[in-house]
């Protein structure tokens, strides 16, 4: 465990890694190839793992102190996401603007018949950002966030003596008293085992999906059926026996996990967000990431780690853009309690 954890005048977040402009697109449905649909709505929002946790954490309690390491195009689009981190007061002293290239940005397809969404990524500068980004010496925040693996060229590379750029950040952010966690994304199985095995040993927290718990274990967690709920705590045992791990916490469709080192396993459904309100689920698992983190950092038992993190996720549901329909925990956890929760996992 990261000597922060017992730093009492530690507190807040520290996001570090994708700040990228999502080109939300509203469609009917996914078509086909040489098919057609119609886009039915379309906005230009924040994306990204650092910005998406920064932005709902802020949502979730305005008091709460972030702040951001991150590179952006010196374009349109990096004043952009500069601006929407004002607009939050999230502290972006170490967002870099940088000539090399243009900014990260992403089309995202939110199919209004599935619910699901489909992105298409131009990393852009995000290709240049490493771990001379990233200065923990003077941050009092509490835990460092970080993604992510697969979509940072430098950063995924070998850096120095290290396996690849990211255990090099996270060494240095436990080396500066900061608990840390890590945030993936649902690529190549191979590709997240390779970049994320190695991240193992320097995190005391990772919150997940069903397909990224799997890789990282070398475990069957998805089958044509669905989620195979007892190869993801298989998966999730075999994480934690190979890591100094505090926490792993899993969310898939129909419900979310969570097992605490020495502890038991918590299994809590997902919530019974009416299908009438949902837009799109773009953004939803940094939600549920955010409830769940900020549940941890107040000292919340488990299950309520996991009741925070559904709520916000299925606020998040509501909007296209990942971060819109976020709202404070208080309203999260009351619309929680109209919807109730699907049938137990």
């Amino acid at each position: 465990m990261s000597t922060a954890s017992n730093g009492a005048e530690r507190r807040g977040f520290i996001t570090g890694g994708s700040w990228c402009v999502d080109r939300n697109k509203l469609i009917e449905f996914w078509p086909e190839e040489d098919s057609i649909c119609e886009i039915l709505s379309e906005e230009r929002r924040n994306g990204g793992s650092g910005s998406n946790l920064a932005i709902d954490m802020k949502k979730l309690d305005p008091a709460m102190p972030v702040e951001t390491i991150a590179i952006v195009g010196d374009d349109d689009d990096g004043r952009f996401l500069q601006a929407e981190a004002d607009c939050y007061g999230i502290d972006r002293r170490q967002m870099t603007v940088s000539r090399e290239a243009p900014t990260h940005y992403t089309e995202c397809f939110g199919s209004k018949r599935s619910g699901r969404r489909t992105h298409m990524t131009f990393n852009g500068v995000g290709a240049h950002l490493s771990p001379d980004h990233f200065d923990f010496s003077t941050t009092r925040a509490r835990i460092a966030h970080l993604g992510l693996p697969g979509v940072h060229r430098t950063m995924d590379a070998p850096w120095q003596s290290e396996a690849n750029g990211w255990v090099a950040v996270l060494k240095k952010a436990r080396a500066a008293g900061l608990l840390t966690n890590i945030e993936l994304v649902s690529i190549e199985p191979a590709r997240i085992a390779a970049l994320a095995r190695p991240c193992l040993p320097h995190l005391d927290l990772m919150v997940v999906n069903d397909h990224e718990i799997g890789a990282v274990a070398g475990e069957q967690t998805v089958t044509a059926q669905g989620t195979d709920v007892d190869a993801c705590i298989r998966a999730m045992h075999m994480v934690m026996n190979q890591s100094t791990l505090i926490m792993v916490a899993v969310h898939f469709p129909k419900g979310g996990l969570a097992l605490v080192r020495g502890g038991e396993l918590v299994r809590q459904a997902s919530l019974a967000v009416p299908k009438e309100e949902i837009v799109a689920a773009n953004g939803a698992g940094d939600a549920f990431a955010a409830g769940f983190l900020y549940g941890f950092h107040e000292g919340w038992e488990p299950a309520e780690c996991l009741a925070l993190a559904h709520a916000t996720a299925g606020a998040s549901l509501r909007g296209i853009s990942t971060s819109g329909t976020v709202e404070p925990w208080q309203t999260c956890l009351s619309l929680a309690r109209r919807w109730g929760s699907r049938e137990a996992i």
